[in-house]
Parts: structure tokens; C-alpha cells; sequence
């Protein structure tokens, strides 16, 4: 089967590594990867913004399936018009994206679907923000609506800190339109766990729990990013609390999207706070978390693309997930200036000790993000750079090994933190 991969961040390379062992993988294409890739997949040149180009490849090269990895492409409704055409398409449709691509749907798609989530009430002038700043406890959460790469979600201690991010998500737009709309809610406490799961449109199989470490500094200090680093599974997270974000998330979910007139196909994604009163759900995203792929894919054990099809073909129903008795964990590199700038062109030292590592065996394996190679030369190119993973048997080891390693790879200004698992 000649295979389509939408994407070219550490997410996608954590896929193309998991579908390279698939047994009925002929060709393995992605556009546009990245240049860590290219050992498991064929790089292709195009935009996915332009779906002509991508229709346009899919017939010329006999593409039985796309998997659509980032979230951009599938809010903008390439899996609607893939199919459409009659490919073959992993990744939900635009009314169904909508889950993340709008975060005022999603709560209001919770509230009416009686999802346990945070309080809340959104607002689209800023004037009206503020001016219901008073009616609220702190610490409090801002929120803007639309996508910001992971980054549109802002803690804040007290009335000043509310209203100067008010101030900049809504009339500076230092996160552009997406915080057009924005959502004021009630801080949740508790810890936070990630459930994935896929679906079919009529039932679900879960992958194992996972925590992500949003804050760029060690102790959750520093602005949010995209995600520095994750780990799989997640010790208090207990067989109780999933079988209450099985019945009170992903069922009525899934019954939500039907009465809704939604067919859901791909993955979701539920980020939680385990609070005194029970699992919560802060948000969805509708595919696999950034960095968590890295740590999820490898702990499964079944071959990802039947399960992929199975969710395409509507018979998930006769399929199970079988997960490695194992624990994995990830750390990430970010460019110097990460998150507010993105420094491009340092030179990486030490990515050769680590080329062809495989993961069931051991061994360190780095999942490219923004990296070039230029005259056998690798360079930065810009944001998280390169993901460090291991997998062990239990989670000390993963996280021995994986600092460890780290410590061979230097670029100029690199990031990351010590603390991952740590808590």
C-alpha cells in the first residue's frame, strides 16, 4: 500500500517511524518531512494548504491512503476534500476538527453534551473581557479560541496579569486572529494526563496514558510551549480514572458527534485535569499531541497502519490495542530563543552517534522537528528542534538513558529541561 503523510514536525517523524515496520507499507511519502526522515519515507515538495497539489500527488502516485498529522490542514477541511475525490483519509473532517480548531466549540460542545469541563464564558471584545474580570476567583486560565500552536492558553495570578493578556491576545494579536474570540475559565487543580484515542465514528480504542510538560523551565516555570518534553504511561492515572474518561469523555463524545451529524475518523485527543471532584476535560485536539506521539506510537505494539484503516474503514470494532509492558519518555531541544523567536542555522553536533536507533531495542532515538541537512551538515531550523527518546522497562531507566544521550547533542542556545518524570 503506497502511503501519504501529511506533516513535518517531530509528530510526524514518531508516525512515519511507527508505520515503517507496517507490514503492508509498499511506499511510505510525506509532505513535506523534514530531513530526519528521510531514512523512513520519501520527501515530497508541496504545500498542504494547497489541496490541489495533494489530490494531484495521491493520483499520480497511486496513494491508497493519506494520514493528516498536524492540525492545521485538517481544520481547513483537507480530509473533506480528499475524500470527497475518493481518497482514502485519516484524519476527521472539518466540522469534526472544529473539537480544536475552536476551542469556544468545543467547550460549547461540551457543555451541551454534559462533558465534565472548567467553567466558562467567552468573549469577543476585549471591553467585555475586562469588564468581567470582577466576577471571577485567581488564579484564573485566558484562552484564545482559535489555534496558536499549543501556546494560546495563559494562567493568571490576578486582575493586572488578566487584563494586560486580554490586552494582548485581543488587541495586539500577538497570536493573530485565533484570539478573535477568546474564553475566560476557572482554573482547575489537580494534575494534568492525556488520553488518545482512535475512532472510528462508532466506537473507540484507547492508547496508553501519557503526561506532557507544557512550561519551557524546569518546575513548570517559564512561558507555555508547545510541549518539552512527555512520558508514557502515567502511574496515577488508575484503571477507575480511565474507566471515567471512557463513560464521561470519549462515549459521550462519540454519541455527541452523532447527534451532531458528525462521522468522526482519526484520532482524539483528551488533555485532563485530575481534580478532587474527578477527571476533567481542558481540552481536545484532534490528533496525536506534539510530543506525545513520541512516546505513545512506540508503546503499542500492533501495527499502526491496520489500525489506521480500521478506523477508516469503519471496523475498529475488530481490532484491540496491545501496549509493551514498557516505559517511554521524551525530551525536547529548542532553539535559543524558544518560544518567543526561533534562532535558525546553529550547527548540531553528535546526531550521528545516534542514526538508525531503534527503540525496541534499547537504544536512544531522536525524532527530528526543525532540522536541516545541508553538505552533511545539520543546522536548527527554528522552534523545537529534535525530540530525545527512550524506551525501557520502567520509567527511570527511559529517563537515565535519555539524559544520558542528550548530553552528546550541542547546538548553540539549545533548551531543555532536566525535571521531565520528575513529579
Amino acid at each position: 500500500m503506497n502511503v501519504l503523510l501529511i506533516g513535518s514536525g517531530g509528530r510526524e517523524h514518531a508516525i512515519a517511524y511507527k508505520l515503517s515496520s507496517s507490514k503492508n507499507l509498499t511506499q511510505l511519502f510525506c509532505m513535506s518531512g523534514n530531513s530526519g526522515m528521510k531514512g523512513l519515507c520519501e520527501l515530497v515538495e508541496g504545500s498542504p494548504s494547497n489541496f490541489a497539489t495533494v489530490l494531484n500527488f495521491c493520483k499520480e502516485n497511486n496513494i491508497e491512503l493519506v494520514i493528516v498529522g498536524p492540525e492545521q490542514p485538517l481544520v481547513d477541511g483537507l480530509a473533506d476534500f480528499l475524500i470527497e475525490n475518493g481518497i482514502k483519509t485519516f484524519g476527521p473532517t472539518k466540522a469534526g476538527a472544529m473539537l480544536e480548531g475552536s476551542k469556544k466549540f468545543s467547550k460549547d460542545f461540551m457543555l451541551k453534551h454534559e462533558i465534565p469541563t472548567a467553567k466558562y464564558k467567552t468573549f469577543m471584545a476585549s471591553t467585555d473581557a475586562k469588564a468581567d474580570l470582577d466576577n471571577w476567583n485567581y488564579p484564573l486560565v485566558i484562552k484564545a479560541s482559535g489555534l496558536a500552536a499549543g501556546k494560546g492558553v495563559i494562567i493568571c495570578q490576578n486582575l493586572q496579569e488578566a487584563e494586560k493578556c486580554i490586552e494582548d491576545l485581543m488587541d495586539h494579536k500577538i497570536f493573530g486572529s485565533s484570539s478573535d474570540t477568546i474564553l475566560i475559565e476557572e482554573f482547575l487543580e489537580g494534575k494534568e494526563a492525556s488520553l488518545i484515542a482512535f475512532i472510528d465514528g462508532d466506537n473507540f480504542l484507547l492508547t496508553p496514558t501519557s503526561r506532557d510538560h507544557k512550561r519551557l523551565g524546569n518546575n513548570d516555570e517559564g512561558p507555555n510551549t508547545g510541549g518539552m518534553g512527555a512520558y508514557s504511561p502515567v502511574a496515577d492515572v488508575s484503571e477507575e480514572i480511565i474507566e471515567q474518561v471512557k463513560t464521561e469523555g470519549f462515549e459521550k463524545v462519540l454519541s455527541g458527534l452523532k447527534k451532531d451529524g458528525i462521522n468522526y475518523c482519526g484520532v482524539l485527543y483528551a488533555g485532563l485535569m485530575l481534580t478532587k471532584d474527578g477527571p476533567k476535560v481542558l481540552e481536545f485536539n484532534v490528533r496525536f499531541g506534539d510530543p506525545e506521539a513520541q512516546v505513545i506510537l512506540p508503546m503499542i505494539k500492533n501495527d499502526l497502519l491496520d489500525l489506521m484503516l480500521a478506523c477508516c474503514d469503519k471496523k475498529l470494532a475488530e481490532q484491540s490495542i496491545e501496549i509493551l509492558p514498557k516505559s517511554a519518555l521524551t525530551v525536547t531541544m529548542a532553539s535559543k530563543g524558544y518560544p518567543q523567536t526561533s534562532s535558525k542555522g546553529d550547527i548540531i553536533e553528535g546526531l550521528q552517534n545516534f542514526d538508525d536507533k531503534q527503540l525496541e531495542n534499547g537504544d536512544t532515538t531522536i525524532f527530528h522537528a526543525a532540522t536541516k541537512c545541508e553538505n552533511d551538515t545539520w543546522q536548527t531550523n527554528g522552534g523545537r528542534v529534535l525530540y530525545v527518546t527512550a524506551m525501557a522497562d520502567n520509567l527511570e531507566s527511559a529517563r537515565e538513558k535519555v539524559y544520558q544521550d542528550i548530553e552528546k547533542i550541542k547546538f548553540e542556545g539549545s533548551q531543555y529541561r532536566t525535571d521531565i518524570a520528575k513529579k
